[in-house]
């Protein structure tokens, strides 16, 4: 199984998780971690997902969620794990 890395910053709002997570059960894309704070009406999640069961490529989601992000006024960044865990190494 290969894991993408899903992050999502911006100012707090109500119905941040709701419409990302809505998206991600909709394209069968399995959440199997997640974590999110808010820090002075900052929102930041990290979420790690299976998405081998979509339809969709992961391209196309990638593009997806930054798109669903413009919306509701987030960034929205999906990577492959393996290239988030190169791109944050110490």
């Amino acid at each position: 199984m290969k894991k993408t890395i899903i992050t999502v910053v911006g100012k707090d709002r109500v119905g941040i998780i709701a419409k990302v997570c809505t998206y991600l059960a909709e394209n069968e894309v399995n959440i199997l971690d997640i974590s999110q704070t808010i820090v002075q009406d900052y929102f930041n999640m990290m979420m790690v997902v299976d998405a081998n069961n979509s339809k969709k490529e992961f391209h196309r989601i990638a593009e997806d969620l930054e798109e669903l992000g413009r919306e509701i006024g987030v960034i929205i960044k999906a990577q492959h794990e393996d290239i988030f865990a190169m791109m944050h190494r110490i």
